[in-house]
């Protein structure tokens, strides 16, 4: 099981790793595509207050621009434990015990503008930079497409995308039968389901959390469909090519 996860704009600080390594990145096949993308964030962070209006930050984050200025050489840490917001406070992947991380290592696959598809426990640097930004010379999504499509439909089993609709479409997942797009839902007193924006990504976090707690490995949509239901979820098939995870609205 392959499943895809949105980055998160903010990153936790610091890092135990000695520098971005692109040789320790998994899928190699992107190895060409990120060094393309470091070299037009460093160009666009030689001035860094036209760097923030390019990256859309406002007065509060305009220092997170600085985060760019040298890549290369900034600490790293695991990319499930880089990324911060609802999501992955949620997932708290720190917490989860030795062989819920290994799970995580195995089928989770976090989605990022700056250096592509990472693996959940790849060393990655904090950075800025989003699905919509605009590089110097390079545009994210006619970057990332072609090399990520191809890439995700030469993956076997099933394939789960939680990302969000931008990233997603830096790169969309195979459609087949075992690939799934999820929406998170809430059931009105009509019985209509109606899309959740903020609090589907808590959703997605207790989701990826109690997956990797499971060690699920389902060789179907209808096998992870099972599994949900014996894990108290409630989750099935959508609209075509999507699952819904149907959620108390908070």
């Amino acid at each position: 099981m392959l499943l895809l996860l949105p980055p998160s704009e903010t990153k936790r600080r610091g890092g135990s790793g000695s520098g971005l390594d692109l040789a320790a990145l998994s899928f190699p096949a992107l190895t060409e595509h990120r060094r393309a993308t470091l070299a037009a964030v460093a160009e666009l962070s030689r001035d860094l207050p036209a760097a923030a209006r390019a990256l859309k930050l406002g007065p509060k984050s305009a220092a997170d621009a600085a985060l760019n200025v040298d890549l290369a050489d900034a600490p790293t840490m695991p990319a499930i434990d880089r990324f911060d917001g609802v999501l992955y406070e949620s997932l708290d992947a720190a917490s989860l015990a030795a062989p819920a991380r290994a799970w995580l290592g195995r089928s989770v696959v976090v989605s990022s503008a700056l250096l592509g598809l990472v693996g959940a426990l790849d060393p990655v640097p904090a950075y800025r930079l989003s699905a919509d930004s605009r590089l110097p010379g390079l545009s994210l999504g006619r970057h990332w497409r072609a090399a990520q499509t191809e890439l995700l439909a030469g993956v076997d089993g099933v394939v789960l995308d939680l990302r969000s609709e931008a990233y997603a479409g830096l790169g969309p997942a195979p459609v087949r039968a075992d690939s799934a797009y999820l929406r998170v839902v809430t059931e009105g007193a009509d019985g209509r389901a109606r899309a959740l924006n903020h609090f589907n990504k808590a959703a997605k976090g207790r989701l990826t959390r109690a997956l990797a707690e499971s060690e699920v490995a389902p060789a179907s949509l209808d096998e992870l469909l099972a599994w949900a239901e014996s894990a108290g979820f409630v989750l099935r098939r959508g609209a075509v090519g999507e699952l819904d995870l149907v959620v108390e609205q908070p």
